[in-house]
């Protein structure tokens, strides 16, 4: 296990919600020891993330790093090159942030001699990712130690089913139409994994239908199937749903599919005994969905949807 201070500005929200995104060089092409220690992260190492001068959130990385694109920031980033690595990683919010300023006194003596997150006086450096040398990580820890051993505590990489995944990226290997990072992102996308996965929580943060917001409990479920996809839309936030797996199971197999305006349609071939087994209101308005889920909605009313018994 390694330790790692990430600082996430403007990107905190996004971040926080499941990943890490940094640039593979800095914009005048230079190279940046920040951004090469991401191909350094392996899963289950741990990450204390850090904004607006408060350790925020503690995670646990769950991939490796992988090329790929920006996520949809937004206006964040902008000045970012597109071309960049992505981590997964779970992360647990802090119910009460630490201010690394009031525990300089524990932490100085602790802090790398090259390349570290802090200056003298507590104040963070300005870059990406730094590496922290466990006596300091083992500082960090004590500040918060009950919820700093439920996070390490869980298992560091999950993993999801999935309906003839190694055809689909054998497939995608032999196609000679797209780059290397395309074949890497579109085999990922296929497990609801990658540049994917971190695009639905951007646009999704619960399941709708149980309220569950722990992301390790859910699945990044396209919502077009990836098999009826075009490459653009295998990856698209808006083309996917964070869903709990027994309601991932009843919306892939088109047993339930979802109005625009929220209201959960059931098909006559399901036997609603399965409802109530699994604790699953037959009425249920799960909120409105945005224009471009409803456009991918609308492939999955017509195409996925059982309409007969």
């Amino acid at each position: 296990m390694a330790y790692w201070w990430v600082n996430l500005g403007s990107t905190y929200k996004e971040e926080v919600t499941g990943f890490m995104w940094s640039p593979q060089k800095n914009k005048n092409d230079s190279r940046s020891v920040s951004y090469d220690n991401m191909l350094l992260i392996q899963p289950g190492d741990v990450i204390f993330a850090h904004s607006k001068k408060l350790i925020r959130a503690i995670g646990i990385a769950t991939s490796r790093a992988q090329h790929s694109p920006k996520p949809n920031f937004g206006k964040a980033g902008l000045n970012w090159l597109d071309d960049g690595w992505l981590v997964e990683v779970d992360f647990t919010e802090l119910i009460d942030p630490i201010d690394v300023r009031e525990h300089m006194e524990k932490i100085r003596p602790n802090l790398p001699n090259k390349h570290s997150p802090l200056q003298m006086n507590g104040n963070a450096v300005q870059a990406y990712l730094f590496s922290l040398p466990e006596p300091m990580a083992s500082v960090l820890a004590s500040i918060r130690p009950t919820e700093f051993q439920a996070v390490t505590s869980r298992p560091s990489k999950y993993t999801d089913e999935d309906f003839d995944i190694e055809n689909s990226v054998s497939a995608i290997e032999m196609r000679f139409d797209i780059s290397a990072t395309e074949k890497i992102q579109l085999a990922k996308s296929r497990r609801g994994q990658g540049l994917f996965k971190a695009n639905v929580r951007l646009v999704e943060s619960a399941c709708r239908v149980t309220g569950v917001s722990q992301l390790s409990m859910l699945r990044a479920s396209h919502i077009k199937p990836w098999r009826d996809a075009n490459d653009v839309e295998k990856i698209d936030g808006f083309n996917g749903l964070l869903l709990a797996p027994h309601v991932d199971h009843l919306f892939d197999k088109g047993f339930i599919t979802f109005e625009d305006k929220g209201q959960m349609e059931l098909s006559p071939a399901l036997n609603v005994e399965i409802l109530k087994r699994w604790g699953i209101p037959q009425v249920l308005n799960v909120g409105d969905f945005c224009d471009e889920q409803k456009y991918y909605l609308a492939h999955h009313h017509e195409n996925i949807f059982i309409a007969t018994a």
